[in-house]
């Protein structure tokens, strides 16, 4: 037995390896069981007992830890002799059947193999929550989301090249992204110049704007990295992203400035309101909508050359396979509500949206393109990564649902949107956006209207990874304050956001 190499399951006990290691040397197995101990810990590839108990600990903090460390201990000896390929039963008890009608069982098996190598490196936990985590791995960021229900199965599991895999690079050296220093404007709190340079550097990212500030005063912005690799072009505080996730939060201002003058109701039946579609629950309310709670399903056709239409997008009737009440994000949501907003105000979403909230926030650097020949002078390029590790632009191609991404804007215009939102709402209805909505998600934290609600409910955030963009919005409730990040390349910023979050400790 101690020679076979042998993965943890999903739910490891440490009361159990306990047992098994005072039965082992109940045998004579062992000679003391400090040994049995230190068998059992290298039988599952790991040096020690002490680093067996710290593994076993993490994942019980963290159902999605532990589903990482199976596929990681499950497929590191995939390129070695005597290793045999999980069948659809064993895969199917780790990845979720949605996860696996994307791609066939024995396909992410096979993707997962040809990995081994990497996944036999040291793993760095950088985040982790009961549903969710972050780690990086030779290299490699990967994030994990997990099923609330046991037995807790893969959701998503995707993996980011970092700045040290990054080689190849479509300029020559003396324009890589990380040699020039951050740009700034306004008053820049402590180190976070620094941090955005680090950041660059250590993501891999082209280019990166931070930026924040408060209620009444004038934004500080900081801009590191190229706006363009081929034309070395440096990024400036004045260079437009897109923003995905972050576009929700103009929808969702829009929506609460019509209920506000009473053009729609919170508990209105969403179907009442709608013209040239409906969905498929007449029971949804636009207060579901709000909170992430409608059930409503979202458009398969995301990225295309234009803005397409709702109707386009799902037929007449909208689908509603998801459970109504229960929290689960969903670009449909906003799909809908864009649709919603444009049908009660009678024009295009693009424009109700800007005369609602971008023009009384004074957002004058940020627009809704209907397609990306209409973005402009002044935009970032943006780019993915090949496997080995070279930056190429993304093919032409716009989100196309306006009310969920397809914002493009500033980092001072998106401060403007953390910090001023409220003051175009009563007061009243400020604070049940902010009020938990739907019940709180398993780990705490919850959604209010649009807002993604901390455990403690001191700061209330919304964030969006696309195809070739990533960003971030954040506020501290009791005061509004708004720090804000933008990436030009697909990338979890959630550690980043969790490093803003502590800047506030001294400010």
């Amino acid at each position: 037995m101690s020679g076979e190499l042998r993965s943890l399951p999903s739910r490891p006990s440490l009361r159990y390896l306990r047992l098994e290691a005072k039965r082992r040397l109940s045998t004579a197995e062992f000679a003391t069981l400090h040994d049995a101990q230190a068998a059992i810990a290298r039988e599952h590839g790991l040096p020690s007992w002490t680093v067996l108990k710290q593994r076993i600990q993490a994942d019980t903090d963290s159902h999605a830890l532990a589903q990482l460390h199976w596929v990681i201990d499950r497929f590191r000896t995939a390129d070695q002799p005597g290793w045999t390929v999980p069948d659809d039963h064993e895969m199917r008890a780790h990845f979720d059947d949605r996860f696996l009608a994307v791609i066939s069982p024995s396909d992410l098996a096979a993707v997962i193999a040809a990995l081994a190598a990497d996944l036999r490196g040291e793993l760095t936990v950088i985040r982790r929550a009961l549903l969710d985590a972050e780690v990086q791995l030779t290299g490699i960021r990967y994030v994990a989301a997990v099923d609330e229900a046991s037995p807790h199965r893969l959701l998503g599991l995707q993996g980011f090249p970092v700045g040290e895999r990054i080689t190849g690079r479509p300029a020559p050296a003396e324009k890589q992204p990380n040699q020039l220093p951050a740009r700034t404007q306004g008053p820049v709190p402590g180190d976070l110049a620094d941090l955005a340079d680090e950041t660059v550097a250590e993501l891999g990212l082209p280019a990166l704007v931070l930026a924040g500030g408060e209620p009444g005063r004038t934004p500080w912005v900081i801009a590191a990295g190229l706006a363009d690799l081929d034309r070395d072009e440096p990024l400036t505080p004045a260079h437009r992203f897109p923003t995905p996730g972050i576009t929700a939060l103009v929808t969702v201002t829009a929506v609460l400035r019509l209920v506000a003058t009473a053009r729609l109701g919170l508990d209105t039946n969403v179907n009442k309101c709608l013209r040239g579609v409906r969905l498929e629950n007449d029971a949804v309310t636009v207060r579901d909508l709000l909170s992430h709670t409608s059930g409503v399903d979202g458009p398969a056709e995301l990225y295309g050359d234009s803005v397409r239409d709702l109707l386009e997008l799902t037929g007449p009737v909208v689908p509603c396979s998801g459970p109504r009440g229960k929290f689960q994000p969903s670009n449909g949501s906003y799909a809908v509500l864009g649709q919603l907003i444009a049908d009660v105000s009678r024009t295009s979403f693009a424009r109700a949206a800007t005369q609602l909230v971008l023009a009384p926030l004074g957002m004058r650097d940020s627009t809704f393109p209907a397609r990306l020949a209409e973005v402009g002078a002044g935009a970032v390029t943006t780019y993915t990564v090949t496997p080995d590790g070279a930056f190429v632009p993304v093919p032409d191609q716009i989100l196309t649902i306006e009310a969920a991404g397809g914002l493009w804007s500033t980092g001072a215009d998106l401060v403007r949107l953390g910090t001023g939102w409220s003051s175009l709402l009563p007061a009243a209805l400020t604070r049940e956006a902010l009020t938990m909505q739907a019940q709180p998600r398993p780990g705490g934290g919850g959604a209010g209207f649009g807002w993604l609600l901390g455990a403690r409910g001191d700061v209330a955030e919304h964030a969006g990874l696309g195809l070739d963009s990533a960003a971030s919005l954040l506020i501290r409730v009791r005061d509004h304050r708004t720090q804000v990040a933008a990436t030009s390349r697909s990338m979890p910023l959630a550690s980043l956001g969790d490093r803003l979050k502590r800047s506030w400790t001294n400010q």
